[in-house]
């Protein structure tokens, strides 16, 4: 099961309660270099009810247990995650 399925089936809206979710991935640049050269290793992901559009973001390393170090970070600008 994936982190998106995990979210979908334990979605509850902190400010209504609704159970419907709508999950976006958004990629980012980071400073220095990955900013210069457009490199988007930052992922978040966005959760939005359906019923009143709230917002939550969700850090996906996070959510899968992942701890990042500078040299995985470098790794996967040059050969992807």
């Amino acid at each position: 099961m994936s982190i998106k399925d995990i979210i979908e089936d334990r979605f509850v809206c902190v400010k209504c309660k609704g159970r419907i979710c709508d999950i976006r991935e958004v990629s980012m640049t980071g400073a220095g270099l990955s900013k210069m050269f457009d490199i988007q290793h930052i992922h978040y992901l966005f959760v939005s009810c359906k019923h009143c559009g709230n917002v939550e973001v969700l850090n996906p390393d996070i959510l899968e247990g992942k701890k990042k170090d500078q040299l995985g970070t470098i790794l996967d600008i040059f050969f992807g995650s």
